[in-house]
């Protein structure tokens, strides 16, 4: 697993402050046989939704 840098902290707080919730801290992403690692894996919560629209 790659080590995380500075802004790893600032970035997951700024994003949770938007209204983010952190899925993965790292997403892990298999290709084959090599493992690869983003550094985060992220959604942005809906606030409404009304028939099928968000």
């Amino acid at each position: 697993m790659p080590a995380r840098d500075f802004y790893h902290t600032i970035v997951r707080h700024a994003l949770i402050n938007d209204g983010w919730e952190i899925t993965h801290d790292p997403l892990r992403l298999q290709w084959g046989r090599k493992d690869m690692y983003v550094d985060l894996g992220a959604e942005h919560l809906v606030a409404a939704e009304r028939q099928g629209n968000k």
